[in-house]
């Protein structure tokens, strides 16, 4: 039996993961043969619908609706997708900022699984803006020196660094932090992408196809610093149904909009922020509205917004956050019910996942 070849993409909180994957992947399939993307972000497979028409390839979640990654799961679908998909190449994101994962991860299917699977290098896609904190202008985000140092080890970690986002730079910048990642991390490879234009796709495409991981010693098991700095860290994802109350047609820009400045000022109230704030809003026909918040501080970015108007929605939230699980929780409530009365909207929430890294039992 063929080896397949796997691959895990990190990334240190909306450094652009899934487009990366997705672009790849649509390179890939050309090129190399079938790819798919095993995905741990709760509705995976609803969040990444328009885009992977595009790419061709297949999306699976990991884990059945939970964030965690659990990883005989993930060789149960890496498996399923070579026995029934036909896939040679899989990749998959971690949730988060995913340290640990190299051991966790690929030194398990080293182990157990080494007449499977063939390794590709552990890949961490860092974006320009959060890398500024690790930079000696170091940019003030407002957010706590525990998540500096979770960026840092992600670097350490790496056998293949990428730096995403390169459509928002000008190209002495660009030099700029490739001369900081040779210098911060002088061993690992650097390659500069824009997933979203697709910029040099097809070099790291070439590169994660023709190299392995270097499986380095990497272990954060019994590291406190690393427990004080995961327990910073709440993770909340919520799926959602809204529809009017009246039957009627609404700009549901508008909801987006209100929700995600209902969230940042609840977060501004108790002195907390959201490193990572994600929506994604369908009302099905390919019309879909896809908004991401690195910040309170920030404005909110669009990667897509509804055409048009419509009458009910299906809605992904999804965020790490600096602020404890329970005030998140119903901060998040008080938003959504704002929303909700100002726009006559009928809510059906059919999950919420919301836990602190070291909140007991989680």
């Amino acid at each position: 039996m063929d080896k397949i070849r796997f691959m895990v993409v990190s990334g240190f909180l909306g450094a652009g993961k899934t487009t990366t994957m997705i672009a790849l992947a649509e390179h890939l399939n050309k090129s190399y043969g079938e790819t798919a993307i095993i995905a741990n972000d709760l509705g995976a497979n609803l969040v990444d619908t328009n885009l992977t028409q595009t790419s061709g390839c297949t999306v699976a979640e990991i884990a059945s609706g939970c964030i965690c990654y659990q990883m005989d799961n993930t060789i149960d679908q890496i498996r399923r997708l070579r026995d029934k998909d036909g896939a040679v190449f899989v990749m998959s994101d971690i949730p988060g900022c995913g340290v640990g994962a190299l051991d966790h991860v690929y030194h398990r299917l080293a182990e157990d699984c080494a007449d499977e699977f063939t390794l590709s290098p552990f890949t961490v896609v860092v974006d320009p803006e959060r890398l500024r904190m690790i930079m000696p202008e170091r940019a003030d985000i407002n957010l706590p020196e525990e998540l500096v140092y979770l960026l840092k080890l992600q670097l350490e970690e790496a056998d293949l660094v990428v730096l995403n986002k390169a459509d928002l730079l000008e190209e002495a910048d660009i030099h700029r932090y490739v001369d900081f990642l040779k210098t911060a991390c002088p061993d690992i490879p650097v390659i500069v992408i824009s997933a979203l234009e697709k910029t040099n796709i097809a070099e790291l495409a070439d590169f994660i196809t023709t190299h392995e991981t270097a499986l380095k010693n990497f272990s954060v098991r019994h590291n406190q610093e690393f427990a004080d700095a995961e327990a910073k860290l709440t993770w909340y994802n919520r799926r959602l149904y809204l529809k009017t109350n009246d039957g009627g047609k609404i700009d549901c820009n508008a909801v987006v909009d209100d929700l995600i400045e209902g969230i940042r000022m609840g977060l501004i109230e108790r002195k907390r922020n959201v490193p990572h704030l994600k929506t994604f809003a369908t009302s099905g026909n390919g019309d879909f509205n896809k908004a991401s918040l690195i910040g309170v501080d920030y404005d909110v970015e669009y990667a897509q917004k509804l055409l048009r108007p419509h009458k009910n929605l299906r809605m992904i939230i999804n965020a790490r956050a600096v602020c404890e699980a329970r005030p998140l929780a119903r901060l998040m409530d008080d938003a959504l019910d704002e929303v909700c009365e100002k726009y006559d909207l009928d809510c059906q929430v059919f999950f919420t996942e919301c836990f602190g890294m070291a909140d007991e039992g989680r």
